[in-house]
C-alpha cells in the first residue's frame, strides 16, 4: 500500500466491522484442572479459548470433578473430558493427548500438582500426560491456586522453582479475597489474563534480555484544582506495544499518564499525572533500560502558574502564560548512553497533515534512529492505526491493522535495528 494510500484510508475512514483477531486460531491446547475452587474460572476461561479460534482437549483430576463438572467442560470444549488412564478409549491416552497439542496449561494447578510435577510423580492421567509430553515442542504452563500460606511456604517456592528449572512456565498470581475468607497472594489469575499469557507464549522472544521502558497515554497539565490541559490520547497504542515487548521477551516498564485501562501481564506499571511527572520517572527507570519507545503524547507547554483554588467566572477570562516543558524523548536521545546507541530510543509522531515529512523532520531534531508516524486525530482512542517507520534509511508503511499486530510488527523491526548495531539485553 502506497503512502499516499494510507493517508486516505487513515484521513477519510469510516466505521468498519473489523473481526476480532484471532491469535490462538488452530492452536490445540490441553487444558488441566486440578482440585481448588478456582474451577469455576477454568469453564469461562476454556469459552474464551475457544472463542479465540483454539479447540480444547480438557483432562480433569478426580479432585477437579469435586469442584466441576466433568459435563460442564465437555459442554464447553465440545470434546469428551479426559479422567482417568484406565477408561480411556485409547489405552496410552497420557502419551496421545499431548502429541497433537501446541501447548499444555495446568489451571488451576494446586500445591499439590506442583509437587507431583517437582518429583515426576505421574499416579493419575494428568501427571502422567504432562510427564510424557514432548518437552522440546509443547511448552507447560502453570497457572498455581491455592491459599496465601500454602503459596509463600517455602516448600511450595522450592518446588515451583524446580519446574521452572525442569521448562514449565510458572504464571503469575493474583492478590485479593480468597475463599476461605482470608487476603493476599495465591488467587489464580483471571481468564483473559491466562488468555493473554497463553498467546504470549507463541510469540517470537526477539527482545530477550532487553529492558524496554515505554511511555503511554496523554499527560495532564493543572490550571487549577479541578482544571487543566491534556490531550485526546487513549493509551492504547503505546499499552499494546508494552504488552508485544513482554510478549517478545523482554522486561517492561510502562509509565503512563492518566488513562483507564488494565495494564498488560508481566508489564511493571508506573502512574504519571503531569508531564514533570513523566520526565522524572522516565529519567530515573532509563537507567536500566536498554530500549526506550516514546508513544506517549507530551504536553509540550504547562501553565506557568497554577491556582491553589477554582477559578471563578467574574466576567473576564484568566489569562493563561505557558512555559515549555522539557522534551523527554530529545533528552534520552541526546543523553551519553543515547548518542552511544547503548539506549536505542524510538520516537512517535502524531500528525494532522503532511504525515511524511513532519515525521523525518522531528526524527531528526529529536536525534532518534527510529520515528513512528500516524495520523493522531484519526487514531486516538481507536482500536486500530496504520503506522509510517522512519529512519535514516527511508520509510516503511504498516498498512492498517490492529494496534496489538502492529506493534508487534513494530517490536520485530527495533530488536533487527538493536541486532544490527550490537546491542543486546
Amino acid at each position: 500500500m502506497r503512502l499516499g494510500r494510507l493517508l486516505h484510508i487513515t484521513l477519510n475512514r469510516t466505521p468498519v466491522t473489523v473481526q476480532r483477531m484471532k491469535d490462538l486460531l488452530d492452536k490445540h491446547i490441553v487444558l488441566g484442572l486440578t482440585g481448588g475452587i478456582a474451577c469455576y474460572k477454568s469453564a469461562e476461561l476454556c469459552r474464551l479459548l475457544i472463542k479465540c479460534g483454539a479447540s480444547v482437549q480438557v483432562v480433569m483430576t478426580e479432585a477437579a470433578t469435586q469442584f466441576i463438572t466433568p459435563v460442564t467442560m465437555q459442554a464447553l470444549s465440545q470434546r469428551p473430558v479426559a479422567l482417568s488412564p484406565w477408561n480411556e478409549a485409547h489405552a496410552l491416552a497420557h502419551i496421545h493427548l499431548t502429541r497433537e497439542a501446541d501447548a499444555c496449561l495446568i489451571a488451576p494447578c494446586s500445591a499439590d500438582f506442583v509437587a507431583k510435577l517437582a518429583h515426576g510423580t505421574a499416579n493419575d492421567l494428568l501427571s502422567l500426560m504432562c510427564l510424557a509430553r514432548p518437552i522440546n515442542t509443547v511448552p507447560l504452563l502453570i497457572a498455581p491456586a491455592m491459599n496465601r500460606e500454602m503459596w509463600a511456604h517455602p516448600a511450595t517456592q522450592r518446588n515451583l522453582a524446580q519446574i521452572t528449572a525442569d521448562g514449565a512456565v510458572v504464571l503469575g498470581v493474583g492478590t485479593g479475597d480468597q475463599a476461605c475468607g482470608e487476603v493476599g497472594d495465591g488467587r489464580m489469575l483471571e481468564p483473559h489474563e491466562l488468555i493473554e499469557e497463553l498467546i504470549a507464549c507463541f510469540q517470537p522472544k526477539v527482545l530477550t534480555g532487553h529492558h524496554v521502558l515505554i511511555t503511554a497515554g496523554p499527560t495532564y497539565e493543572a490550571i487549577d484544582p479541578v482544571r487543566g490541559i491534556t490531550n485526546l490520547s487513549s493509551g492504547k497504542m503505546g499499552f499494546a506495544v508494552a504488552r508485544a515487548a513482554r510478549e517478545a521477551g523482554a522486561t517492561v516498564t510502562l509509565v503512563a499518564g492518566p488513562v483507564s485501562l488494565p495494564t498488560p501481564c508481566g508489564v511493571n506499571r508506573m502512574d504519571v499525572r503531569s508531564a514533570s511527572n513523566m520526565l522524572q520517572t522516565v529519567m530515573d527507570k532509563a537507567k536500566e533500560a536498554t530500549i526506550f519507545i516514546a508513544t506517549a503524547a507530551v504536553a509540550d507547554w504547562r501553565p506557568d502558574f497554577v491556582a491553589d483554588q477554582k477559578i471563578k467566572k467574574s466576567g473576564q477570562p484568566p489569562v493563561l502564560h505557558f512555559i515549555e516543558n522539557t522534551d523527554i524523548l530529545a533528552t534520552l536521545a541526546q543523553s551519553e548512553r543515547g548518542q552511544s546507541r547503548d539506549l536505542f530510543c524510538v520516537g512517535f509522531a502524531a500528525e494532522t497533515q503532511d504525515l511524511l515529512a513532519n515525521a523525518q523532520e522531528k526524527r531528526l531534531r529529536k536525534g532518534v534512529p527510529l520515528l513512528v508516524g500516524n495520523i493522531g486525530p484519526a487514531a486516538f482512542g481507536q482500536d486500530d492505526n496504520a503506522l509510517v517507520l522512519v529512519d535514516e534509511s527511508g520509510t516503511c508503511e504498516l498498512a492498517h491493522a490492529s494496534k496489538l499486530s502492529l506493534a508487534r510488527l513494530l517490536i520485530v523491526h527495533i530488536a533487527s535495528r538493536t541486532r544490527a548495531i550490537g546491542l543486546s539485553g
